[in-house]
């Protein structure tokens, strides 16, 4: 494909009549990444869930030419389910491989466990096994270190350049350190 799988341009977002920012503009094409910080409530979750289809946009546009996989807060698998059960709903829809992202992000063991008995870690991992096993070109990823580990951490960071070097692009809004090496660097908040 050629052209940005994303491009954002002078977006503005609202949530609750308070503006959290405006005039953002932003393109990521493929290997490419960025990474949006800022303190807490300036709209990095807000500008995650934009892109994604899920808020509005204030002013501007957000164009996505590529399919996307989200990251949220929680990881979107049904709890009551084994890990494996609960990932093989999404790779049916998108046709991934579930054996292979937890082999991934160290939860092959896990497989037979149901979600809901996962430390606050393992169920991150998940998550970002889920966004693995999407095939998507572009991830979309918040906060995506919480609850996780130095050594998952590492893993994430490896995942993530191993998808960028694939021709995938990923944008990151985090508080936590997340080595992405040459992303478009976003600060929100500054000024504010």
């Amino acid at each position: 494909m050629s052209g940005p799988l994303l491009q954002v341009r002078d977006a503005a977002c609202v949530r609750g009549g308070r503006r959290l920012f405006a005039g953002l503009g932003l393109a990521l094409a493929a290997g490419e990444a960025a990474l949006v910080t800022g303190p807490n409530g300036t709209g990095k979750s807000s500008l995650v869930r934009m892109i994604a289809g899920l808020l509005p946009v204030a002013e501007g546009s957000v164009t996505v030419n590529a399919r996307c996989a989200l990251l949220a807060e929680q990881p979107s698998l049904d709890a009551e389910l084994p890990l494996a059960k609960a990932l093989g709903f999404w790779a049916a829809i998108d046709g991934g491989d579930v054996a292979a992202a937890l082999a991934a992000v160290g939860l092959a063991g896990l497989a037979p466990v149901p979600v809901r008995f996962l430390s606050t870690g393992q169920r991150r991992r998940a998550g970002i096994a889920r966004v693995l096993a999407s095939n998507a070109p572009l991830w979309l990823l918040d906060e995506p270190a919480n609850g996780l580990d130095a050594a998952s951490v590492a893993v994430l960071e490896g995942l993530i350049a191993a998808h960028r070097a694939g021709g995938g692009a990923v944008l990151v809004a985090t508080h936590l350190p997340v080595a992405l090496p040459g992303a478009h660097e976003i600060r929100l908040g500054e000024g504010a």
